[in-house]
C-alpha cells in the first residue's frame, strides 16, 4: 500500500517498486505497530482482497515526514488500488479513521501534490493548505 500511496501523474513513467525502500519513504511503515501508529484497511467482501489502507504515524522534528507540522500531529497516508478508486473507499476509510482519533489528536496532516486528484477529497473532508512548496502542499485537518 505504501507504493500505491505515491502519486504518479498520468503519462509519467511509473516509479520503480523499490522506491519504497528509500529511507524517506520506508519510515512511513517501518517497524509498524509503535504505540501511536493507527490504521485501517479496506478489503472486499470476500475478506481476502486488500483494496485500500489509511494510516497515521507521528514523526519527530529530527526525522520529519513530508507533511510534518509538529511532534504531536500525526501524518496521514492513504492508498486505494487504482481499479477501486472513485468508489468512495477512500472517503469511508478516512471518515472511520477520523472518528476513531478525533478525541486523541487535535489535528492530522498530510502532504499531497497540487495536481493529485485526491486533493478534491481532502478539501471536501476539511483539510486546509498550510504550506506550499513548489508542487507540494502540506495540509491540515483540525478536529
Amino acid at each position: 500500500m505504501l507504493y500505491q500511496a505515491l502519486f504518479v501523474p498520468p503519462d509519467t513513467t511509473p516509479l520503480p517498486k523499490e522506491i519504497i525502500f528509500q529511507p524517506e519513504l520506508a519510515k512511513y511503515v517501518q517497524n509498524w505497530g509503535l504505540n501511536e501508529d493507527q490504521g485501517l484497511i479496506a478489503v472486499l467482501e470476500d475478506g481476502q482482497t486488500l483494496v485500500g489502507a489509511v494510516w497515521l504515524r507521528i514523526f519527530k522534528s529530527n526525522n520529519p515526514g513530508y507533511g510534518y507540522i509538529d511532534d504531536h500531529t500525526p501524518e496521514l497516508s492513504i492508498a486505494v488500488l487504482p481499479q477501486y478508486r472513485d468508489r468512495g473507499i477512500g472517503t469511508k476509510l478516512l471518515s472511520e479513521l477520523f472518528s476513531q482519533v478525533r478525541n486523541q489528536y487535535s489535528a492530522v496532516s498530510l502532504s499531497v501534490s497540487s495536481n493529485n486528484p485526491a486533493l478534491r477529497l481532502y478539501h471536501r473532508l476539511g483539510f486546509e493548505v498550510i504550506n506550499r512548496q513548489n508542487n507540494s502542499l502540506t495540509m491540515k485537518k483540525d478536529f
